[in-house]
C-alpha cells in the first residue's frame, strides 16, 4: 500500500507516516518547510518533499507509485493545492484522525487515548515510558519528538495503541477508546470550537465514546459528565512522585491508576518507571545551562510551567510569545496572576496562526493589562537585543524559558547552535 501524508512535518501527521512504514506500507509526503519531525523522518528513510505544495510532488508521485491513500493535516483548507488534486485522481482522501482510526479498527488494538486540553503530550510520553520499561509491547502516536524512540511507533505483537489525542478540529470524537485519560480541561481552540458550551459538550461526547475514562474531578464537574464508566480522581490523591511539577505528579498518577485498572505491572515498578521519566521535547525541555523550551501558550499551562521551574531556581526570566490572535481574543483577560513566579518578563508579538482576518491583532500591551506584576514585563522582538539579554540573565545564574507554540523554540535552538560551533 502506497500512504502519501500531506503536511506531515506537523506534530499530529509525522508520527502517522512512521506508524504507517512500520506496518510495511510505503510512505511519502510533503510539508512546506523543514522541522525537528521532517528531519526525523528523513533519517528513518521516508521520501519527504520539502518546498511549495503545489500539486507536482503529488503527481510524480503518483505516477510512478499509484497512491492509495492521501492523509492530510486539519490545517490544509478544501481548496489546497494537493487535497484538490488528490481527489481529482481519485485518491482515497482521510484527515489524519480519520486514518489512525482506520488503522486501529484494522490492525484490532485496544486504544490507551490520553486527552485534555494541558498535559496530554506529557501524559502520553510518561505512559509511553512506563509501558516500555515494564516490557509490554506498544504501538503509539505522540505529537512532539521524544528522546526514547520515535514519535510514531507500530509493533505487530502490540495489543495497545497509546495516542495522544487531540481535541483540534473535533479529531478526539473519532476514537472509542478502550481507556481515556483526561489531564485537564480548559475552554481552548476557538476556532474550533466558538463557545465553552461547544468545548464541554465535546468532552462529555469523548467521555461517553470511552469505555472506561480517568479525570480529576474538577474536570467532570466542569464538563458535567456523569457517565458511570467515569472515574474521577479527587486532589488528595495525587501520589508523591519523586517528579519536577506539580503538574507532573497529576499526570503521572493518571497513568499510575490507568495501569491499575488495565491489570499492567506492579504499582512499585511503575512507579520507578515514572520517576525515571526523561520528558518529552518541548516541554520545559532543557536546551542549554540555564535554558529550557516549553510549549505552554494558555495562562493554566504558564502557571503550572513556572511553578515547576520555581521547584529547580528561585531565578527564573520568562520570554513569552503568545499563540493565535483568535486565542488571545478569548483569553486575554484570564492573564491574571499567572506570571508571579517570574522574576522577569520579555512578552514578545502573538504567533499568527489560522486567523480570523476580521479580528484586530492584538498587541502586547492591550494583553498585560490585567497582569498582576506587570512591573516585571517588557515589551521584547526576536533579535540579538533580547538574546544578549538571555545570555546576561543564564550567566548570572537564572533559569530562562521560552515559552511558547511558535516560532521561539526554533529561534533559541538556532542561537544555542550557533554558540556551540
Amino acid at each position: 500500500m502506497n500512504i502519501f501524508f500531506s503536511g506531515l512535518g506537523g506534530v499530529g501527521m509525522g508520527p502517522l507516516a512512521e506508524i504507517a512504514r512500520d506496518a510495511g506500507y510505503t510512505v511519502f509526503g510533503s510539508d512546506i518547510e523543514e522541522s525537528l519531525m521532517t528531519t526525523q523522518l528523513q533519517q528513518g528513510g521516508i521520501d519527504v518533499h520539502i518546498g511549495q505544495q503545489d500539486g507536482s510532488f503529488l503527481q510524480t508521485t503518483h505516477d510512478h507509485s499509484e497512491i492509495d491513500w492521501f492523509v492530510y493535516t486539519p490545517a490544509l483548507s478544501p481548496d489546497h493545492p494537493e487535497v484538490v488534486l488528490a481527489k481529482k485522481l481519485g485518491i482515497k482522501t482521510a484527515k489524519r484522525g480519520e486514518y489512525l482510526a482506520h488503522f486501529i479498527a484494522d490492525k484490532q488494538l485496544k486504544l490507551i487515548a490520553i486527552s485534555g486540553t494541558h498535559g496530554k503530550t506529557t501524559t502520553a510520553g510518561m505512559m509511553i515510558w512506563t509501558l516500555q520499561h515494564l516490557g509490554v509491547p506498544i504501538s503509539y502516536s505522540i505529537g512532539t519528538t521524544i528522546s526514547f524512540g520515535p514519535s510514531g511507533r507500530y509493533d505487530a505483537m502490540s495489543e495497545y495503541f497509546v495516542y495522544e489525542c487531540d481535541e483540534f478540529d473535533r479529531n478526539f470524537l473519532l476514537f472509542s477508546p478502550h481507556v481515556a485519560l483526561i489531564s485537564s480541561i480548559d475552554y481552548d481552540h476557538p476556532d474550533t470550537y466558538p463557545t465553552q458550551d461547544e468545548y464541554t459538550s465535546a468532552f462529555r461526547q469523548f467521555v461517553h465514546q470511552s469505555a472506561m475514562t480517568i479525570l480529576w474531578q474538577k474536570d467532570a464537574d466542569y464538563i458535567t459528565t456523569r457517565e458511570p464508566s467515569a472515574w474521577s480522581l479527587q486532589d488528595n490523591e495525587v501520589l508523591d512522585l519523586r517528579i519536577a511539577g506539580a503538574h507532573n505528579r497529576r499526570n503521572g498518577t493518571l497513568v499510575l491508576k490507568a495501569l491499575e485498572r488495565l491489570h499492567i505491572g506492579e504499582s512499585k515498578d511503575i512507579r520507578l518507571s515514572l520517576e525515571s521519566f526523561p520528558g518529552t521535547d518541548r516541554r520545559f525541555e532543557k536546551l542549554d545551562n540555564n535554558l529550557y523550551s516549553d510549549y505552554a501558550h494558555h495562562p493554566v499551562e504558564i502557571a503550572a510551567t513556572l511553578q515547576l521551574a520555581r521547584e529547580i531556581s528561585d531565578h527564573v526570566v520568562l520570554v513569552y510569545q503568545p499563540h493565535q490572535n483568535i486565542r488571545q481574543h478569548e483569553i486575554k483577560d484570564d492573564y491574571t496572576d499567572q506570571f508571579e513566579l517570574a522574576g522577569e518578563i520579555y512578552w514578545l508579538p502573538t504567533y499568527l496562526s489560522r486567523e480570523d482576518a476580521s479580528l484586530v491583532i492584538l498587541q502586547p500591551g492591550e494583553l498585560i493589562t490585567h497582569i498582576t506584576n506587570q512591573d516585571r514585563i517588557h515589551v521584547a522582538a526576536l533579535d540579538d537585543a533580547l538574546w544578549d539579554t538571555i545570555e546576561d540573565a543564564r550567566n548570572n545564574g537564572s533559569l530562562v524559558i521560552g515559552m511558547g507554540a511558535g516560532t521561539i523554540d526554533a529561534w533559541l535552538r538556532s542561537h544555542v547552535a550557533k554558540n556551540v560551533s
